[in-house]
């Protein structure tokens, strides 16, 4: 079929053509939304799930559906071993910005951007002023308030200031966090501070963040309460009936359909999740000469997208890994598809646990595993443990 018409859109956060199977999730959002605009007290939301579930699209679409109400947003992308001050800073700007043409009283809005430049300033990396100048914050800087180089001192206090301008208007703001789990442990302390003051004041600013199945634990691991401040949504594979409608709803709208045996087989190939559902159908159209789609079509694209797949998803991460967190991932794969105890994994290396626990601690660094539970490790990639064992020792 033609390939430019092709529908499918395998790519990092980038949204499918269809969002099957999230209509529960986008519809407890509307609510929060609702619920924050009429002043009632709601948790901040934390998306948690493997890579390649559809986190980041889900939060972009949480994005555009804030937007749509006219409400300030902010999103940044969280790094490991780098402060969320400037990120955040940035963020806040660029959602007060948003929502400041609207606001009757402009002086209210320049005093939020002389305490963001405060906020700003105690950066260690703005020492000359270069994340300030960056932002284009032409105000008085404020004195006295977020500037107490403690971030969660001016971190609740800047957050409090920008919920008070968007409640002047009716509105509310939500900073969306990406990649959460690679925000410092002192940085999580104080965003979850904030977050509790909030919700104590009913302040109209939501956090939304997504990350790795162990992000509540590290969440809880931070501030006890931090359990009961944000509602926890995991993101899952899709079942057989979105994932059909993940490939059939774009087809058809191009005029193409598939046969059901077809079907089955990119079932069976994807297992439902929603960047391999992308991935095979873009390479099956590709590949079918017209439709509908067949599983003989299937079986000339499945090695193809599995080829893809091996090089750019799968591949790719292999390649950050050193000789010994190979090793370590190898023994892991060898072990089975489910998370796997740290002990066992050390028994199938033939060493000590002491001695392997620096691979497996930078492993969790780079996000390439993750710790399900105590004492248990897991791949943060779907199908991952299959990849290593078709590779060559």
């Amino acid at each position: 079929m033609d390939p430019v018409r092709n529908p499918y859109a395998p790519g990092a956060g980038q949204r499918p053509p269809e969002l099957a199977g999230r209509d529960n999730e986008l519809g407890q959002f509307e609510v929060v939304l609702e619920r924050i605009a009429r002043g009632r007290p709601e948790r901040s939301i934390v998306l948690t799930g493997l890579r390649g579930v559809g986190k980041t699209v889900l939060l972009n679409s949480f994005r555009s559906m804030a937007m749509q109400r006219l409400w300030g947003t902010g999103k940044i992308e969280a790094r490991p071993d780098q402060s969320i001050r400037r990120p955040i800073g940035s963020a806040l700007h660029m959602a007060i910005r948003e929502i400041a043409p609207r606001h009757r009283a402009p002086d209210r809005v320049d005093d939020f951007l002389g305490v963001l430049k405060a906020f700003l300033a105690r950066d260690p990396k703005a020492a000359k002023g270069s994340a300030i100048s960056q932002l284009g914050i032409d105000v008085p800087m404020a004195r006295g308030r977020a500037d107490s180089g403690d971030l969660e001192i001016d971190l609740t206090e800047l957050l409090t200031d920008a919920a008070g301008v968007a409640a002047d208007l009716g509105v509310g703001i939500a900073l969306f966090i990406d990649e959460m789990q690679d925000v410092p442990a002192p940085d999580v302390s104080a965003l979850c501070a904030a977050c509790h003051e909030l919700s104590q004041n009913n302040g109209p600013l939501i956090v939304v963040g997504a990350g790795l199945p162990h992000l509540p634990s590290v969440l809880s691991a931070s501030k006890s309460y931090s359990e009961r401040l944000f509602r926890y949504v995991p993101i899952d594979r899709l079942d057989r009936q979105s994932s059909d409608v993940a490939l059939l709803a774009p087809a058809r709208r191009e005029g193409a359909d598939f046969d059901l045996q077809a079907l089955d087989a990119l079932y069976a190939a994807a297992d439902g999740y929603p960047y391999f559902v992308q991935a095979y159908g873009k390479v099956t159209w590709d590949v079918a000469t017209s439709s509908p789609v067949t599983p003989a079509d299937v079986a000339v694209a499945a090695p193809i997208a599995a080829g893809e797949l091996a090089i750019g998803f799968f591949g790719s991460r292999y390649e950050r890994a050193t000789p010994a967190e190979r090793e370590y991932m190898r023994a892991m794969a060898m072990l089975g598809d489910d998370p796997v105890p740290t002990a066992q994994v050390a028994e199938e290396l033939g060493r000590k646990p002491s001695s392997v626990s620096p691979a497996r601690d930078s492993l969790i660094k780079k996000g390439l595993i993750y710790s399900s539970e105590r004492g248990l490790i897991a791949f943060t990639v779907p199908h991952f443990g299959r990849f290593l064992r078709t590779q060559p020792g």
